[in-house]
């Protein structure tokens, strides 16, 4: 599937491939991915990455992946994305590996992908869904200028969870 690059500073973000499955799957795997959903099973995992592509498919957006410039392997997800099971999109965003952590490329490619969303679709805000715990999510969606907005829809019975609301610029 091809769609949009985005490129920063230090950073390219493009669509998913198949070849990014299996370090995605990894990260899904590991207890890493314990505050935002997993871990997954291989099985999950191969089902999230169709969801993506899907996504792309029927809003032209979704989770991009993200690279560091200069090569192609993927080391995190990042952007927007708008499940069904969502009642609005949502800004998240997943490095896949530690190594990658505490450098700002999290806040880099969050913030290009955000603004890359504001500015091809016709949507106003996106939220992110955080863990309370997860207190290194809410310092970037902070950094990035969300607000706390504990009024907004939560699409899943399992919780507690922290939402932050991510506004289109004026």
């Amino acid at each position: 599937m091809t769609g949009p690059v985005i490129v920063t500073d230090r950073l390219v973000l493009r669509v998913p491939s198949e070849r990014d499955i299996a370090p995605g799957c990894a990260f899904w795997a590991s207890e890493r991915s314990h505050m935002m959903g997993g871990p997954w099973t291989e099985a999950k995992c191969r089902e999230e990455f169709q969801g993506l592509w899907d996504q792309w498919a029927k809003h032209g957006f979704s989770l991009f992946t993200v690279t560091l410039k200069g090569s192609d392997q993927g080391i995190g997800g990042i952007g927007p994305f708008f499940p069904d099971s969502h009642p609005e999109p949502e800004l998240g965003w997943s490095l896949w590996s530690a190594d990658h952590e505490g450098r700002g490329l999290a806040f880099e490619a969050a913030t290009a992908a955000r603004d890359w969303f504001f500015a091809n679709t016709g949507f106003d805000s996106a939220v992110s869904y955080t863990d309370p715990d997860n207190h290194r999510s809410h310092r970037l969606c902070e950094r990035m200028g969300a607000v706390l907005d504990p009024a907004a829809p939560y699409p899943y019975e399992d919780g507690p969870v922290v939402i932050y609301r991510h506004r289109r610029p004026a």
